[in-house]
């Protein structure tokens, strides 16, 4: 079902089999010293991105003594690309997430999980299995909350899938970093936004529109009703600038057992790389106070 992307090779990136696909995982062991024996940090991407595009977070995080593992979902990085579009579901990533885990040695309530975006949504998804010992959203949904809004944007999606796959993987990527939502990415600097559009322009066509397809927003089932479920320390992290999500996460933090929303100033959709000093702060500290 999987098909491996040896083209797509990433230093410091390795293949795992899980559920007859592979998946793209970065790896960084704990040290010994300062902080040994806090909990695992899974991260998750968003849209377009890798294991990688986290920056100099997943390494500063394993000098401080965590153990870092950066997961790639299918049709993104070094991950397969199934034909079919099913296989990219919510249900399936929740699947693969933890049997990845499991493959690494990681057991239930060892590892916190942090996702961003689309990254968010799949890592708020996986938490209900209960297989995780703390959760950190960024920029992050529940889904939709209408029938009538996820019919209406799994045509969207549909349609850019469509695009994507007619027209390359070039316009995609211009149409994509015009995105409103990305606007304050224009102030990060020249070098950092050159990095992102290459990688981002290292993507499958195939696979963003599978994902699009079979994970997207208009594709994910609204989940509002089980964040209760959920019972395990929760940060909600937004950008003050990125009003949408401020509002989703004032919705979402109400809904949790033990939740609290932090807005970082200065930031938009993209805390990680508009603010990275201070996400790396948030989520180190964060980490160390779950119990």
């Amino acid at each position: 079902m999987g098909m491996q992307r040896p083209d797509l090779q990433v230093a410091g990136v390795q293949q795992i089999e899980v559920n007859g696909i592979h998946m793209g995982c970065l790896q960084m062991d704990r040290h010994e010293g300062e902080g040994s024996g806090q909990p695992t940090v899974v991260f998750i991407h968003g849209f377009t991105g890798c294991a990688t595009n986290w920056g100099l977070l997943l390494k500063h995080l394993a000098e401080r003594g965590m153990h870092v593992i950066s997961l790639e979902m299918l049709g993104h990085g070094c991950s397969s690309v199934p034909d079919d579009p099913h296989r990219y579901s919510i249900e399936h990533c929740q699947e693969d997430i933890v049997a990845a885990l499991r493959t690494l040695g990681i057991g239930a309530e060892q590892a916190v999980l942090v996702g961003y975006s689309m990254g968010g949504r799949i890592a708020l998804y996986t938490a209900l299995s209960g297989y995780f010992r703390a959760l950190l959203l960024e920029s992050a949904s529940p889904g939709l909350s209408s029938p009538e809004e996820r019919e209406q944007r799994r045509r969207s999606d549909e349609a850019l899938a469509n695009c994507i796959e007619d027209y390359g993987i070039e316009a995609f990527v211009n149409y994509w970093e015009r995105r409103p939502i990305f606007a304050t990415q224009g102030k990060l600097p020249y070098r950092v936004r050159e990095a992102l559009r290459q990688q981002r322009l290292r993507n499958s066509p195939r696979g963003l529109a599978n994902s699009l397809r079979g994970v997207g927003t208009g594709a994910q089932p609204a989940i509002h009703d089980r964040l209760g479920t959920i019972t395990v320390p929760v940060l909600l992290l937004t950008g003050e600038e990125d009003q949408k999500f401020c509002a989703v996460a004032r919705d979402m933090v109400e809904r949790f057992p033990q939740a609290r929303h932090h807005i970082v100033p200065g930031a938009g959709h993209t805390i990680h790389m508009e603010q990275p000093e201070e996400f790396e702060q948030l989520v180190y500290t964060f980490c160390r106070s779950v119990p």
